[in-house]
This record gives C-alpha cells, sequence and structure tokens, in this order.
C-alpha cells in the first residue's frame, strides 16, 4: 500500500525499522523524528515552511501494527541454544506489573509503536522467570493476549500458563484453562505432553493426566524416560499407587527401563502409603538392575522408617550411605539423632553428632534440641548444659522450644532453683514461655513437696493468658494427693471439668490412688466408675491404683470382679493379679495372698506353675523368706495329693494353713 505523508511545519523525518524498541527513534501517533529527512514517499502540509524550522511529517494513511518475535532471527536458534531474547521482551515484563491498569497500558504501548505480540512471544513471556511465580498476572496476560486481532493462541502458550499456574496449585484456573484447551483440539506435541504430565502430576489431577496420556498414544507419540517419570510422579502424588505399579512394570517390560528417579518415585508412593516393606523390596530391586541409590533414595527411606519408630534400620541406612560416600543432608542427620534419641540411645546419638560436625555439615537447633533433651531425661543435665554453651558459642540463637528442653531438665534432677532462673531469664528477655516451662516446674515443685510454689506458677499461667492443659492440672493434682490435700485435689479436679480441660486416665489415677490412702474407699470406687462412664479407657496403672487400695482394704474379691469386668472392653492387666499379691504380701497378708492364688488357678486365669513363681517372688520381697522356702521346697501348687481315686491339687492356702 502507498504511503502518503503531509508535511506540518519544517523539518523531515525518517521512517526507521519498527523493531527497535527505542521510543525516541519510532512513530509516535505517525509522527517522526523532528530532526530526520522524510522519507521519498512523503509530502508537505501548507506551504510557507522553510529548511530550519520545526517541520513535521505525518502519515495519511494508518500503518498496520508489525507481529514481533521474542528473537530477531529464528535462525540462531538452531546453533545458539540460549539466545539473546529480543528487547521487546523486557519492555513488556516491565508493563505486567499487576496494577489496574495493565491491560490499557499494554494497550497503549502496543498501540504507540505499532506492534503486535505473536503466539511464540506470549508463550515466551508466560515461561519466562518473572511471571513463574505470578499466576494471576500470567492469567491476566494470556487473556490480554487473545483479545488482539487476528490473534490465535498456539498450543505452547495453553501449556506455559497451566505450568505457571501449577505451581500455585490454582486448581481452578487450571480446570478453566484446560477445558477451553480440549476444546480448541490441537495435535499434541512431546513438549507439550511432557509439560501437561509434569503439571497434573505436580497438582494429583490424574483424569486430565490419563487424557494427556491418552491423546500421546493418539497423536502416535513414543513416551521418553521424562514422560514415564512424570507421569509416575502424578499417579503417586495421587496415591494411585496400583496405578503407577502397573506403569512401572511396563517400564520394566520395555524399551525404556526405569532409572534412579523412577525407582525413587515408586518408594515415594509406598512410603506415604505406610509401606514402607515394600519401599525396601523396590530399593534392594536397585541393586539387581546396577543403579546405585541416591541420596534422594536412603532420605526417603530413612523419613519412613522415623515415623515408624524403626531407628535401627535409620541408622543402618544412614551408616550404607557413609560406606557408599553419598552427601548426607542435613535433614537426614536431624532424623538419624533425633531416633536415637527418642530411643535412648544417646551415646549413639551424639557420636553421628560429633560425625557430622568432622564432615563439615552445618547443624542446626532442632539437632541440638534432640541431644539436649535426650541428656536431661537421663539425668545427665551437665553434659546437656555443656551442649547448651557449646550451641550458643556456634552462634545458634536458643527458641523457646530450647530453653524448655533445659528448663524440663533441670527439673526433673532436682535443680529446681536453677530452672527458675532459666524461666525468670526467659520471661524478661522476651522468650515466649509457654505451657511446657509451667508444666516441667509445677511438676518438678510439685515432686520435692514444694506445692504452694507449684501452685504459685500454676495462676501465674492464667494471668499470663497461657492455657493450662491437662498435663499442668494433672501435676498439682499429683503434688497436692501426695502431700495430703485431697480435698484441694478434688476442687482442682472439678475445675478441671468446668473449664473444659479434658480429665485424662492419668487424672482419675491420682485421684483414686489419694482418695484410698486417705481411707476414702467408697469415693475411690465412684470416682472409678465416673471414669468409665466418660468412655475413658483404664490402664494397667489405673487398675493397680484401684486394685492395691481395694486389697488393702480386705475388699480382694472386689477387685477381682472389677478385673472381671474389664475384659469385656478389650481391658486385660497383664501384672493385675502380680500386683495384686505383691502387695498383700508387703502388708503381711500372706493368707489372703494365698487364697487369691488359688483363685487365680481355679479360675484358668494363670498356669500353676507361673502363680507359685509370684508367689515365692513376692514373699522374698516381703521379707518372708521362710515362707518363701517353704513353698519352694513343696508340692504346693504344682504337686498332686490323692484320696482314693481322687486326685487334688495341692492348694496355696496349705502354706498357711499347716
Amino acid at each position: 500500500m502507498r504511503k502518503t505523508l503531509i508535511k506540518r511545519s519544517s523539518q523531515a523525518h525518517l521512517l526507521l525499522p519498527f523493531h527497535s524498541p527505542q521510543p525516541q527513534c519510532l512513530y509516535n501517533s505517525g509522527i517522526f523524528h523532528p530532526h530526520l529527512r522524510p522519507p521519498p514517499h512523503a509530502s508537505k502540509l501548507g506551504s510557507t515552511s522553510t529548511v530550519g524550522s520545526n517541520s513535521r511529517w505525518v502519515f495519511t494513511t494508518p500503518i498496520p501494527p508489525e507481529w514481533v518475535e521474542p528473537f530477531y532471527d529464528l535462525s540462531d536458534l538452531a546453533s545458539n541454544p540460549q539466545p539473546q531474547p529480543s528487547p521487546w521482551v523486557n519492555q513488556i515484563l516491565k508493563l505486567l506489573d499487576g496494577s489496574v491498569n495493565m491491560e490499557s497500558n499494554l494497550d497503549s504501548y502496543c498501540s504507540k509503536f505499532l506492534i503486535k505480540l505473536s503466539p511464540n512471544f506470549v508463550a515466551f513471556v508466560l515461561k519466562s522467570d518473572p511471571i513463574r511465580g505470578k499466576p494471576d498476572i500470567a492469567f491476566r496476560f494470556f487473556w490480554w493476549a487473545g483479545k488482539q486481532k487476528n490473534y490465535i493462541h498456539k498450543i505452547e502458550c495453553y501449556v506455559s500458563l497451566i505450568d505457571v499456574l501449577s505451581l500455585s496449585s490454582d486448581f481452578d484456573s487450571v480446570r478453566c484453562i484446560f477445558g477451553e484447551f480440549k476444546e480448541k483440539g490441537f495435535l499434541m506435541t512431546v513438549f507439550a505432553a511432557n509439560s501437561l504430565i509434569r503439571s497434573f502430576g505436580a497438582l494429583g489431577m490424574v483424569e486430565e493426566l490419563l487424557w494427556v496420556w491418552r491423546r500421546m498414544k493418539e497423536s502416535g507419540i513414543e513416551p521418553s524416560l521424562y514422560t514415564f517419570n512424570f507421569l509416575l510422579n502424578g499417579l503417586v502424588n495421587s496415591m494411585f499407587i496400583e496405578s503407577a505399579e502397573r506403569v512401572f512394570e511396563v517400564m520394566e517390560g520395555g524399551k525404556i527401563g526405569p532409572d534412579v528417579v523412577s525407582y525413587n518415585t515408586m518408594i515415594k508412593g509406598y512410603c506415604k502409603a505406610g509401606n514402607t516393606k515394600k519401599a525396601m523390596e523396590k530399593f534392594t530391586d536397585m541393586e539387581k538392575r546396577n543403579l546405585e541409590p541416591d541420596k534422594i533414595t536412603y532420605l526417603t527411606l530413612i523419613q519412613a522408617c522415623y515415623s515408624e519408630g524403626n531407628f535401627d534400620s535409620c541408622l543402618h541406612l544412614y551408616q550404607e550411605m557413609e560406606e557408599r560416600g553419598l552427601e548426607i543432608p542435613p535433614h537426614a542427620y536431624s532424623l538419624v539423632i533425633g531416633g536415637l534419641c527418642k530411643d535412648g540411645r544417646t551415646v549413639e546419638g551424639s557420636s553421628v553428632f560429633e560425625n557430622m560436625n568432622k564432615k563439615g555439615c552445618k547443624t542446626n537447633v532442632a539437632i541440638y534440641t534432640a541431644l539436649i533433651d535426650a541428656y536431661g531425661k537421663i539425668g545427665n543435665v551437665n553434659e546437656a548444659i555443656n551442649l547448651f554453651d557449646r550451641m550458643k558459642g556456634e552462634g545458634f540463637e536458643p527458641d523457646d522450644v530450647m530453653y524448655g528442653v533445659i528448663v524440663n531438665g533441670l527439673c526433673k534432677s532436682g535443680r529446681l532453683d536453677e530452672a527458675v532462673e532459666y524461666f525468670e531469664f526467659c520471661k524478661d528477655n522476651g522468650v515466649a514461655v509457654n505451657a511446657m516451662f509451667y508444666s516441667s516446674l509445677i511438676d518438678g515443685l510439685g515432686k520435692a513437696g514444694r506445692v504452694d510454689e507449684a501452685e504459685k506458677f500454676f495462676e501465674e499461667m492464667v494471668e499470663r493468658g497461657c492455657p493450662q492443659d491437662s498435663y499442668c492440672y494433672n501435676a498439682l493434682i499429683d503434688a497436692l494427693a501426695k502431700s495430703g490435700k485431697i480435698e484441694e485435689a478434688l476442687v482442682l479436679f472439678k475445675r478441671m471439668e468446668k473449664e473444659g480441660c479434658d480429665q485424662t486416665v492419668y487424672t482419675f489415677t491420682i485421684l483414686i490412688s489419694g482418695l484410698f490412702k486417705e481411707h476414702r474407699n467408697e469415693e475411690a470406687l465412684k470416682l472409678w466408675d465416673l471414669m468409665i462412664d466418660k468412655g475413658i479407657t483404664p490402664t494397667t496403672a489405673s487398675f493397680r491404683a484401684l486394685s492395691v487400695g481395694l486389697c488393702l482394704s480386705g475388699k480382694v474379691a472386689r477387685a477381682c470382679k472389677i478385673l472381671d469386668e474389664l475384659a469385656p472392653m478389650g481391658v486385660i492387666p497383664e501384672t493385675a493379679f502380680e500386683d495384686m499379691i505383691n502387695v498383700l504380701c508387703k502388708a503381711g497378708r500372706t493368707q489372703q495372698a494365698c487364697k487369691l492364688a488359688d483363685g487365680i488357678v481355679d479360675r484358668g486365669r494363670e498356669v500353676p506353675g507361673r502363680v507359685r513363681t509370684i508367689l515365692i517372688n513376692a514373699l522374698r520381697k516381703a521379707g518372708n523368706a521362710d515362707l518363701a522356702m517353704k513353698l519352694m521346697h513343696s508340692k504346693i501348687g504344682i504337686g498332686y495329693d490323692r484320696m482314693g481315686s481322687i486326685k487334688r491339687r495341692v492348694k496355696f492356702r496349705v502354706l498357711v494353713d499347716r
């Protein structure tokens, strides 16, 4: 089309290339730069202008916008895998600021410089790093680009947008865009298939994932190793483990065998499903295929074993990593050390910790906390304090959990004054003081008989807005009950119920034991019935408290009856009879102990030989060695007396009747 220029004032303008991103070198609403010569096809407006005056030249017919690509010379892509994008890319990225006027700014800019963004350009911008973390902006830019005249989105535009949206787990937007994508009927490509499978796999969108997989087969696209791995990951993330197993079997029997990533994905799936045994089997299969497990393999298995409390396997896997010379991540150290400390194997945990330091792996507060807590629990508070000082010397700032562990360790070791000092330090220095601090102090002070101080800290919790949990209540109730203040303990028990704090089986156990000590047997039995009515399942300790109280008050039969009532509830305290015999012998009530032993055998509760052993040990512990020796050298419990043709077992009560 021939274009005509009209001169408005004086100087001419030169038409410059449209791909130049500099505004001063481009048309401005059809106006050329004022200091350049006009093109030969321009015409003047007016008849009095001179060469030196400020003349302007404009088009009398509109110039169509030019499509811009992300790269100037597409031929460079073959020789240069990372070519420099055109300057237009940065200019457009600057406009994608998420503001209210973003779309209108884009319109103005493109109109000013007579450009339109091609589908390749849109896809490139959507894939760029500045946009990947901004799903809202990407979504708006995609819709804006689609409104350009004579513009049609390519498959890469949809795929790139879905990729961005999947990173933010925007399920609704992904479904919306994918719905439109399917309607377009695009021919599937390898790039699109891999990207979509990866995106849908990360989101766990199995239906969409399988749709892409079917379209691949329909389009004759052979899946690559990456495609298989993306599919496995998607199925595993959605917990379709059986489907993932079938895909894995196809890989094992096909041209493309599974690699380390494939095995890691399946191991992750089995671990998520709680099937660590199968995960370990897959781990063993890797060696048969001559595949070396990497640190991700080991870390996944260590995490699973830690969750199941299998700390021996954690240690074994860690040692195997060392033998293979693999880099051990800090999280793996945390799990191994934490597991050993939980298992009471503090020395082994410390050994792994020192090895970690030797290898230059940076430790963290969580690892120090696990070790310090472990030393505190075994009563080695000095080592715990040394580790605490060492941690601070390495520049780590102790948190509230760490201080809570220190206070708890000091309380358990009876170093209460030091514990209170640390507690006051935390309050004065802005460290968050939580229920753990108060629970430790209340429990420690209560056990030391300093009940008044324990009560003071208990009430201070309310003043500081710290919730009083079951542990705090139980610690103070225990202290009150053991110091003979059973009435105060019962008042606290009622307050606990009023404030909606859960009364645990331990709460009832403390009070039942305390009431029996005060010879308030009927109240103790009522409390037991209340516990059953509340649906709280008795434990061995709670029945021991009840049975001991009943036995000492001469109500052995009542204790046996209650024990029989527990069986239908699925509660069978294994040491119940042993505890009852022990307490009767200790109280000098040997006759009742023997009668109980006969009742146990007659009801078929225990074999006579075991009851005999229990009674011998009980008598010996109670200081009644003579009767213990007499029982040991007799036929009582295991022998028989004949009276004519009748054979009868020798009763235990014979021990005291003779």
